[in-house]
């Protein structure tokens, strides 16, 4: 059963959404304005090592007054692909530059809600240039054992949408990295 939308408008907009009311009417018949938020692309990265170890940031989300471990990800800047926004976040984040990248998972984390499109890339190798340039993203950058994750994820130490769908893919056996890391990898850096 499809909604038909009759249309839209916007009740607030900025750089980083749009809240917009629109005129739907469902399939009984009925028509009434339902909340919609429109959000830019975003993006986030899982690089496996050699050794299967994952790049992690560990962030405090002001939103959940929640700490967790999170892949590096973040938005797709205007006229730039996702795979180009997904390198520059990993390298912006944590000082890795991830290698070869190919797409995990393509996610549409609240459809009921909002229009928010995630891309999900794998890289399996990397290589340290410098600290993370946004020094406000996370207090510390690690790479965490893969085998070491389904107990954080029952533990509630990774909670986003993005690190879940690319740890458990790659847990389930839906993608294989196992190329080196370029450069010695530090259990964490900051």
């Amino acid at each position: 059963m499809r909604w038909i939308v009759h249309g839209e408008r916007r009740v607030y907009t900025s750089a980083y959404l749009d809240l917009c009311l629109s005129d739907v009417e469902v399939p009984d018949g009925d028509r009434y304005e339902h909340h919609l938020v429109r959000l830019p692309r975003s993006v986030g990265t899982l690089v496996l090592d050699s050794a299967q170890r994952v790049l992690m940031v560990w962030r405090h989300r002001f939103t959940t007054d929640t700490w967790n471990w999170e892949l590096p990800g973040g938005w797709v800047d205007p006229g730039e692909s996702p795979e180009r926004a997904a390198a520059r976040e990993t390298e912006e984040e944590t000082g890795w530059r991830p290698g070869e990248l190919r797409e995990l998972a393509y996610i549409q984390p609240c459809a009921g809600i909002t229009d928010a499109e995630q891309y999900l890339y794998l890289a399996s190798t990397a290589r340290h240039v410098g600290p993370p340039r946004d020094g406000f993203e996370s207090d510390r950058v690690a790479w965490l054992p893969l085998a070491d994750t389904p107990g954080m994820i029952a533990r509630r130490e990774i909670v986003g949408g993005v690190s879940l769908i690319g740890l458990l893919s790659v847990l389930n056996g839906h993608a294989v990295a196992t190329q080196a890391v370029v450069a010695p990898a530090p259990r964490s850096a900051a």
